[in-house]
């Protein structure tokens, strides 16, 4: 069993994270693999573990690009002996189906998210070749249910593997007390003021709006609002930010954190952490379960993953999407939860993230899945 993952680049986020996760799993169990993507930041993680990266333009969703990046992807398929091609995403899926054609090597997919179906004339064969593979994971049961409800899908095909938090990295003693109050009054925050923290990069579905709407109209206290994401150029709505911010009551700070390699830090001086996505819904949204797994407590928007991930009252909140006076609530109200519940919340957050999503039960059973594929292949 050889295995090539293919996404688009190794610069940030989840897909690329998943990848990095994977592929140290399969050298940990002395699986070859190889990665394929444009490049990126996280190619020297690959380079640290002693992984071959190849580098395609896979990014792009040029016809012409995509056919030659599939030609390629053949040669190296068949010249690395690869037994699976594992694509992450649509365009270079595509280059992938081309490349399985050519050199007779079999591939799968990953789901990460709720893609776009308007216009359906396009969209929908555009993205059904996520669905030409062997096998297709879906990242939630909200995405499978997607998948077989708008494609009809083969139900036996699309797999349901949740991504998970790194238990190891995300734990309750990761960041001593000590740590925690420097890395706060770095931030420009009081010691005593609690902290609402929204990781994700700035984009308007993520929720920032909603989420000061919400702190304005929490009951009057102290309270600091951290964001930490890049507005990957979209400098209008950052702008637009730092202007409902600035009308905020002075007790009110908020503070932007364009990029961060500390997030364990993040978490734990977070006293909680917010998931506010609302036009559409989180595929899965990594940043509860990881916030779950240091015990801090969680509020997410009731739909897309946050409802597998958050039981609501006991490993955290759900409220409406869009809805700040209920965010607000649901703010004050866990920002006012006595101690020995607040405990307990935690403990049971801890717990459900080690037993239910974690990364090692994500790598787990995807290399079960491998091994499937590769012995029902070796058995036809």
């Amino acid at each position: 069993m050889k295995i090539l993952q293919v996404l688009p680049a190794l610069e940030q986020g989840g897909v690329e994270r998943g990848t990095i996760e994977i592929a140290t799993a399969l050298a940990a169990a002395g699986v070859p693999s190889a990665v394929a993507s444009a490049g990126g930041r996280l190619v020297g993680e690959l380079e640290r573990l002693g992984i071959e990266h190849f580098t395609l333009p896979l990014a792009s969703k040029n016809p012409f690009t995509v056919r030659r990046n599939g030609k390629a992807l053949a040669r190296i398929a068949q010249e690395g002996g690869f037994t699976l091609m594992h694509v992450r995403s649509r365009a270079p899926a595509w280059s992938v189906r081309r490349a399985s054609r050519l050199s007779g090597v079999p591939f799968m997919s990953t789901w990460h998210g709720l893609y776009g179906t308007e216009p359906k004339f396009l969209k929908i064969p555009y993205n059904r070749v996520m669905l030409d593979g062997l096998k297709t994971i879906a990242v939630s049961d909200c995405v499978r249910n997607h998948i077989l409800s708008v494609y009809g899908a083969d139900p036996a095909k699309v797999v349901r593997i949740h991504r998970g938090a790194d238990v190891e990295t995300f734990r309750p003693d990761a960041v001593s007390a000590e740590e925690a109050a420097a890395f706060k009054a770095s931030l420009g925050f009081d010691p005593d003021t609690p902290v609402v923290t929204l990781p994700g990069r700035l984009t308007f579905w993520k929720g920032q709006k909603d989420l000061l709407a919400a702190v304005g109209i929490m009951r009057e206290r102290a309270v600091g609002v951290l964001f930490v994401g890049s507005d990957q150029g979209r400098t209008e709505y950052t702008a637009e930010l730092k202007a409902l911010a600035a009308k905020l009551p002075a007790a009110k700070k908020v503070v932007f954190l364009e990029h961060s390699n500390e997030m364990p830090k993040i978490y734990a001086v977070s006293d909680v952490v917010v998931s506010a996505s609302s036009s559409q819904p989180e595929a899965f949204g990594r940043i509860i379960p990881e916030a779950q797994a240091m015990g801090r407590l969680v509020v997410g928007t009731a739909h897309g993953g946050a409802c597998e991930t958050i039981e609501d009252g006991r490993t955290g909140f759900l409220v409406p999407p869009a809805d700040p006076p209920a965010l607000a609530a649901a703010l004050d109200r866990a920002l006012d939860l006595p101690a020995e519940e607040r405990a307990k919340m935690a403990e049971a957050s801890v717990k459900s993230v080690g037993e239910n999503f974690s990364v090692a039960k994500m790598c787990a059973r995807t290399l079960e899945l491998y091994k499937e594929i590769h012995n029902g292949l070796h058995h036809r």
